[in-house]
C-alpha cells in the first residue's frame, strides 16, 4: 500500500508541475469554464422570466451550479489529455516499466485531476460572487456541492484514463470529450427540469447527471433535494469507470 501511495505521489506532483508551471495548460482550464459561465449567466439571463421558472436565487446561481459541475468532469477530461500526450512521447511507457505497484499510477493521476480542478472551482467561485451570485444554503449544503462536483471529476477522470490507456495516443481526445459533453448537456441545462418538452425531457430524466445537478441546484438554494439518487448516481459512476481505468490499464501493460 505504502509502495502504491508512493507511485500515486510521484505521478500527481509530476502531473501538476507540468501545468503549473505551463500557461498553456493552466489557462484554458480557467478560461474554459469561466466563458461557459459568462455566456450562459450573462447571454441567457432573461430566461429568468420564463414563466414556471421558480429558481430563487436567479439566473446566475442556477447556471453556476451546471458550470461547476461541467468544469469538474473536463476537469478529468484535461488530465486524460495528459495521459494519452505521455504514451504518444512514450514517458507512460517507461513509468509503466518502473512501477511495480501501477495502481498508483491510475491514483496519482486521479489526484492530480482533483487538485487541478479544485484550483479552477477556487476561481470559478471568486468570480461568481464577484458578479453578484446569492447562496441560500449553509455550512453544511455549499460544501455537499463541491464534494458531489469532486466526485464527478473523479468519474471523469477515471472514463479519461480507460480511454487514453487503450488508445494510447492524443487523437483519442474526441472519444474522451465527446461522451462527457453529451452527458452533460442532455441534462436540464437551460432551465429546470420540469420545463424540457419533447425528447430532450426523456433523455434528461433517464441522464444520470440530472439528479446530480438537480441536487447541486437544491444545495445551493438551501434546500436539498434529490441528494441519496444524486450522491448514488456519482459515486456509481466513480465506481463503473474505476474498473474500465484499472482494466485500460491492463491493456496497457500487455501492449508494452
Amino acid at each position: 500500500m505504502r509502495r502504491t501511495l508512493s507511485v500515486a505521489e510521484g505521478v500527481a506532483w509530476r502531473t501538476l508541475h507540468n501545468v503549473f508551471t505551463n500557461p498553456s495548460l493552466l489557462i484554458p482550464q480557467l478560461l474554459f469554464p469561466l466563458f461557459f459561465f459568462t455566456a450562459f449567466a450573462g447571454g441567457l439571463s432573461r430566461i429568468r422570466d420564463v414563466p414556471g421558472f421558480h429558481y430563487p436565487l436567479g439566473y446566475t446561481a442556477f447556471q453556476f451550479v451546471f458550470v461547476m459541475l461541467q468544469s469538474a468532469a473536463f476537469g478529468g477530461v484535461f488530465t486524460g489529455f495528459g495521459i494519452a500526450r505521455d504514451f504518444e512521447f512514450g514517458f507512460a511507457r517507461r513509468l509503466l516499466l518502473a512501477s511495480p505497484h501501477r495502481t498508483g499510477i491510475v491514483l496519482g493521476f486521479a489526484i492530480a485531476a482533483m487538485c487541478r480542478w479544485l484550483v479552477t472551482a477556487a476561481f470559478l467561485t471568486a468570480v461568481a460572487f464577484a458578479v453578484g451570485m446569492k447562496v441560500g444554503g449553509d455550512g453544511v449544503d455549499v460544501p455537499a456541492l463541491y464534494v458531489l462536483a469532486l466526485i464527478v471529476n473523479a468519474a471523469a477522470i477515471l472514463w479519461a484514463t480507460g480511454v487514453a490507456m487503450r488508445l494510447r495516443t492524443m487523437q483519442a481526445g474526441p472519444v474522451m470529450q465527446m461522451p462527457v459533453f453529451l452527458v452533460l448537456f442532455f441534462a436540464p441545462v437551460y432551465v429546470p427540469l420540469g420545463l424540457l418538452r419533447g425528447w430532450i425531457h426523456a433523455v434528461a430524466v433517464v441522464n444520470p447527471l440530472t439528479r446530480v445537478l438537480e441536487a447541486g441546484r437544491s444545495f445551493l438554494a438551501g434546500t436539498p433535494t434529490e441528494v441519496g439518487a444524486a450522491f448514488g448516481a456519482a459515486i456509481g459512476l466513480a465506481l463503473l469507470f474505476s474498473l474500465w481505468a484499472q482494466r485500460g490499464l491492463r491493456k496497457a501493460e500487455a501492449a508494452g
